[in-house]
C-alpha cells in the first residue's frame, strides 16, 4: 500500500479511501444495496489487511448507521484507534452548517463512530442560508477543542471554495485541507475552477464517485446489479449523458485488455496521474478494493491520459449545488 499526506496535515492516509456509503441499514428512500454489520466488518477487515487506513462517511448516509456500523467494526475487529483515520460530513441534516447543527451533528457523529475525536470532518456541501464566517468559526472551535484534527470540503463551485479559504485565512481560522468532489472519466468539470483553486491553497483531493458509480468498471452501460437497478440518484448523475460517455468506457476498456488489467485499475490509475490523493471506494465485494490496490501500480502514460479524455463533452453540473 502506498500513503499521501493529506494537505498540509500531519495526517497520512492510505491512496485508497474505504467509502462509507456502501454500509448501514437498508431503509425506504434510501440505499437498497448497502451492507450490513457483519459484511461491513468483513469488508473493513480486509481493506485494513491490505493497508487501508482511511475510511471516510457521513451523518446520514444510511441514516447514521454507517457511521454506526464502522464504529462497531472498528472495535469488534481491535483496531486501534490511532491506525485509522475517520472521516465523516456535516450539511445534510436540520440546520446544515449554522453554528448549533454542526455543534449538534458532531456528537452524534463521534457517538456512533465510538471515538472521542475526528480526523478528517467535512463539509457537505455550501449553506447559502449560514454566513461563512459562522460555519469555520464552530468548525475551527472544533478543531480547538481537540474533537476535529483537520477540516475538509466536498462539492461545490470554485468560488465558494476560494472564499472558504480567504475567510479562514483573514480570521485565523482553520483552512479547509481536503476536497471530496465529484471527479471521474465521465465527470470533469471541476477541472475548469474548484481544481485549480484546490491546487493553489495546497488542498488534497479525495473523489468521490472516481468509478461513476461503475460505469468504468463494465464495458457495458448497465451492470445488472441491486444498485443500478434501485440507486436512482446514480442514474440521475450518468443516464442523460450515456451518448457520450459510452466512448469513453469503451476507451477505458480497450486500454484494461492492452495492459491485462481491469477497467477498475485504469480507471484508477487515471486519477493518480491528476494527482488525486485518495479516490474513494465504495466497495461491496472484497474485489473491488483488490482491483483498486492494484491500480497503484500501473502508470499510465501522457498518451494514454489524452486518450481516454479526448472523447469528453461539457457535462451539466453534478454535485455542488446552484443558488436558488
Amino acid at each position: 500500500m502506498k500513503y499521501i499526506q493529506l494537505g498540509e496535515t500531519d495526517l497520512l492516509v492510505s491512496r485508497i479511501c474505504v467509502g462509507g456509503m456502501s454500509f448501514g441499514e437498508v431503509f425506504e428512500g434510501t440505499h437498497q444495496w448497502t451492507l450490513n454489520e457483519d459484511e461491513t466488518a468483513a469488508m473493513i477487515a480486509h481493506a485494513y489487511e491490505m493497508g487501508v487506513n482511511f475510511i471516510d462517511t457521513a451523518n446520514q448516509y444510511a441514516n447514521g448507521t454507517s457511521e454506526l456500523f464502522i464504529g462497531k467494526a472498528l472495535k469488534r475487529l481491535g483496531i486501534p484507534r490511532d491506525k485509522v483515520v475517520l472521516a465523516s460530513k456535516v450539511y445534510f441534516n436540520e440546520g446544515k452548517l449554522k453554528k448549533e447543527a454542526i455543534l449538534r451533528e458532531i456528537e452524534g457523529t463521534l457517538e456512533r463512530l465510538g471515538t472521542d475525536y475526528l480526523d478528517l470532518y467535512q463539509i457537505h456541501r455550501f449553506d447559502y442560508d449560514t454566513p461563512i464566517e459562522e460555519t469555520l468559526e464552530t468548525l475551527d472551535s472544533l478543531v480547538k477543542a481537540g474533537k476535529v484534527r483537520a477540516l475538509g470540503a466536498s462539492a461545490m463551485y470554485g468560488y465558494q471554495f476560494h472564499n472558504f479559504q480567504i475567510c479562514a485565512k483573514e480570521h485565523g481560522f482553520t483552512p479547509f485541507s481536503t476536497m471530496q468532489n465529484h471527479y471521474n472519466l465521465l465527470y470533469r468539470e471541476d477541472e475548469r475552477e474548484l481544481i485549480p483553486v484546490c491546487e493553489q491553497f495546497h488542498v488534497s483531493r479525495i473523489p468521490y464517485s472516481p468509478l461513476a458509480g461503475g460505469h468504468l468498471t463494465h464495458s457495458q452501460w448497465d451492470s445488472g446489479t441491486k444498485r443500478d437497478g434501485t440507486d436512482k440518484i446514480l442514474h440521475r448523475k450518468y443516464d442523460a449523458m450515456k451518448k457520450h460517455d459510452m466512448a469513453i468506457v469503451q476507451r477505458v476498456d480497450e486500454l484494461a485488455n492492452r495492459h491485462d488489467v481491469t477497467m477498475c485499475e485504469v480507471a484508477l490509475a487515471w486519477h493518480y496521474a491528476k494527482n488525486v490523493a485518495a479516490p474513494i471506494v465504495g466497495a461491496t465485494k472484497m474485489k473491488h478494493f483488490d482491483d483498486a490496490a492494484k491500480a497503484m501500480a500501473l502508470t499510465l502514460t501522457q498518451e494514454e491520459v489524452a486518450y481516454l479524455e479526448e472523447p469528453y463533452v461539457p457535462h451539466p453540473i453534478s454535485g455542488a449545488i446552484p443558488h436558488k
